[in-house]
């Protein structure tokens, strides 16, 4: 069998003890913290009320935050989410962590997706390898634990993508046609764009574009059954995008492709721009504890890529999109996510070869690891300190499991460095994946849910429900409007000024309930119409709003009967 041969022997397939030793990996990985961190602000908070407030109404078709429409992404993440809700079984209180299961079974899916594209390329070995390290990098290890759409979407583009592998290895042994990775490719597609709109298939595109310019050759992209491929898309995407279009009457295109798309491609997007290079910059953390020997695959394949079409492959996935990622104007850190698959698969063929320890051609490619090697202790260095130094600045005391974390961080970053156990790379990386498993779940189960003083809006609720007079009591909240606090005090949580919280008590003064920034509480005094003594304190909360890095003391108020 040579190396471009796809036919898929017993070694270049995963066995079932190792699918279900991949599954429980990413479990012990991806589930500790779901539960015990609270709603974050702001894009989780928008995505778990939007989908209770679906349940709520009964309206599968509409998207909604409170009043407002939120047609920033397609319905795919809330009708999974939906799902989860209904097979938890959980009513009007349900839990944050239902709604983090769809992230957590969307990054499941994307480990054992690349496990099996890894052991088809490269071998049992190779895939395991891969799987497991994307399923121990910090990226994942946050994006799995938060019910947004990235983790869910990088499952569909590790399919996609699995398939189109299958598809250019096949072509270029002439091996016969078959219709099940192209059914494949466009399902996964599909269900993509129903997810996050063009990721998915943009990364797809840039794949097929780059390996046909690459080798001049593009009559292997019959292969994928383009005709009706599109007609198996238009199938499950169209009947959602008529729906929403009759309902919104064409707001949802305006806001998801004109104000939301294209804004990002045209211009920094709610503050969140910089130059290019910021994705090359962040590397090594967010890929941590992997980016020495993710930059040595990298660099190993890419003097290969003409003899190697699996290389060619897996560069033209990774290359292509962080180049246009890092032109797009707008950059936040996970949009490069869909790309860590290919340099990780590089990087476990790399080890489990040996190749990985072959010196470079040139010298400029010692230097690029040098950088990265001084990047990883950088990383290796935050994340210690999040565990030892970020609870006592918080709380004033250590944390035990943060104690852990300081050396289990110190461990993963020590073995991923490729300075111990050079003989061993393989070795070194499944310990690396370890300590960097132990520390992730450490920090979210154990470290983060403790810093009591950013959970503002957990604070509030809870202070809220203790207070409140009536069943039906609502909130009014003063200058404090983050989301969360929609999602933990109800749908009809009033997001106000210091004025409106006062005009709020006054309408339903035997029920209602104000919570006041400190620098609203003169607008909140001033429209009362005694005043001070209109109104009895029944709270204080104090703590960081994160979202925007202020420190914040706000009161909760009933009206004197």
């Amino acid at each position: 069998m040579t190396h471009a041969d796809p036919a898929p022997g017993s070694a270049r397939r995963l066995r079932a003890s190792h699918y279900l030793l991949l599954i429980f990996i990413c479990l012990v990985s991806f589930v500790p913290g779901i539960a015990s961190i609270p709603p974050l602000d702001r894009d989780e908070s928008r995505y778990i009320q939007a989908t209770h407030q679906m349940a709520e109404s009964g309206d599968y078709v509409d998207i909604r935050f409170q009043d407002s429409s939120r047609y920033k992404k397609p319905i795919g993440i809330y009708w999974l989410q939906s799902a989860a809700l209904k097979l938890t079984g959980y009513g009007d209180n349900t839990p944050v962590w239902t709604y983090r299961l769809v992230s957590v079974a969307g990054a499941t899916l994307a480990v054992i997706g690349t496990a099996a594209l890894g052991a088809f390329f490269f071998g049992q070995s190779a895939g395991l390898l891969a799987g497991i390290a994307l399923a121990a990098i910090v990226m994942l290890g946050f994006e799995a634990r938060v019910a947004k759409t990235d983790a869910t979407v990088l499952a569909t583009v590790v399919f996609a993508q699995g398939a189109l592998a299958w598809i250019w290895m096949a072509s270029r042994v002439q091996a016969a046609e078959r219709w099940t990775p192209a059914l494949i490719f466009w399902v996964a597609t599909a269900i993509g764009v129903l997810i996050k709109g063009p990721i998915t298939p943009f990364i797809s595109l840039l794949t097929m574009g780059t390996l046909s310019l690459f080798y001049r050759e593009w009559r292997w992209l019959k292969r994928l059954k383009p005709l009706s491929g599109v007609l198996i898309l238009l199938a499950i995407v169209l009947p959602w995008l008529i729906l929403i279009t009759l309902k919104s009457g064409g707001a949802f295109f305006n806001e998801s492709v004109n104000k939301d798309f294209l804004s990002k491609v045209g211009d920094a997007q709610e503050s969140h721009g910089a130059p290019p290079g910021y994705f090359a910059l962040i590397f090594v953390f967010f890929i941590w504890p992997f980016g020495v020997l993710a930059i040595r695959g990298g660099l190993q394949a890419l003097s290969r890529l003409r003899e190697d079409p699996r290389l060619a492959f897996l560069m033209a996935w990774y290359i292509p999109f962080w180049l246009v990622t890092e032109l797009v104007p707008t950059k936040l850190p996970h949009y490069i996510l869909p790309a860590y698959p290919a340099v990780l698969l590089m990087m476990a063929w790399a080890v489990d070869t040996g190749i990985a320890m072959q010196p470079y051609r040139g010298r400029w490619q010692i230097w690029l690891e040098r950088l990265t090697l001084l990047g990883l202790a950088a990383a290796t260095l935050a994340l210690m300190g999040a565990g030892l130094v970020l609870p006592y600045v918080m709380t004033g005391s250590f944390s035990f499991p943060g104690v852990i974390v300081f050396f289990t961080a110190l461990a993963a970053g020590i073995f991923a460095s490729g300075l111990i156990l050079n003989q061993n790379l393989k070795g070194a990386l499944q310990a690396a994946a370890t300590f960097a498993i132990i520390t992730l779940g450490l920090l979210t189960w154990g470290v983060i849910p403790a810093l009591t003083p950013i959970w503002l809006s957990p604070a509030i609720a809870n202070a809220f429900n203790a207070a409140k007079p009536c069943s039906n009591s609502v909130l009014a909240s003063a200058r404090y409007t983050e989301p969360s606090l929609v999602f933990l005090a109800g749908t009809k949580t009033l997001l106000t000024d210091g004025q409106g919280a006062a005009q709020h008590l006054l309408r339903d003064p035997a029920c209602a309930i104000s919570a006041v920034d400190d620098r609203e509480h003169d607008a909140f005094i001033s429209n009362l119409p005694q005043g001070e003594r209109s109104v009895a304190a029944v709270a204080t909360v104090s703590g960081v709003n994160y979202s925007k890095g202020r420190r914040m003391t706000i009161t909760l108020y009933k009206a004197v009967k």
